[in-house]
């Protein structure tokens, strides 16, 4: 059957872009979502320890730019199931060459495209089709204590959301404005 699941490197350092082969026939079609040893190069030591999936009901929503402190950073990777998301990833690692960077993918099922978003980098997305469902496979348990975020329209990032903004979580509405003198999170 050969590789199924291809990977991607992108400017930010730990963010990739997996590509995944669907085999179709009469019957329709079959797709390795997910596989250890075909993205151990990714993973390298971790486990996935949790699945978690998001149904976004309305086109413009935008969920996000969420992460978790050390010890509890974990390593996403995202995948749209039904509809179309442009998924974010922003790189708050302090001492990364790629600070406050931000890399975003349109996700689709026909595209077959998984996000990874490593640990010290922010993800968010906004919804592009009414119903837009995701499947996030975790590295690291939810941790409410360790859990943060960074406003989605905050000028120092200059994200290009694709479309104008139609629902926003009152959390993520509240997120504060980066500080001046943020230099990033520590791993």
């Amino acid at each position: 059957m050969g590789q199924n699941l291809k990977i991607h490197a992108t400017a930010i350092e730990g963010v990739v872009l997996v590509d995944t082969r669907v085999l179709e026939d009469e019957r329709g079609a079959f797709s390795r979502l997910y596989c250890e040893r075909e993205l151990a190069s990714v993973l390298r030591q971790r486990h996935i320890v949790q699945v978690n999936r998001s149904l976004t009901r309305k086109s413009g929503a935008i969920r996000g730019m969420h992460f978790q402190h050390a010890p509890h950073a974990e390593m996403k990777l995202i995948r749209c199931l039904r509809g179309r998301v442009w998924d974010v990833a922003v790189d708050i690692r302090a001492g990364s060459p790629t600070f406050l960077h931000w890399h975003a993918e349109e996700l689709t099922p026909n595209n077959g495209r998984m996000m990874v978003v490593p640990e010290g980098c922010a993800h968010g997305f906004q919804v592009l089709e009414d119903d837009s469902e995701l499947l996030y496979l975790h590295t690291a348990f939810y941790e409410p204590s360790a859990e943060a975020g960074l406003l989605f329209d905050d000028p120092r990032l200059a994200i290009k959301w694709p479309l104008p903004v139609t629902e926003l979580s009152r959390r993520d509405r509240e997120h504060a404005p980066i500080a001046g003198d943020f230099a990033g999170i520590r791993l």
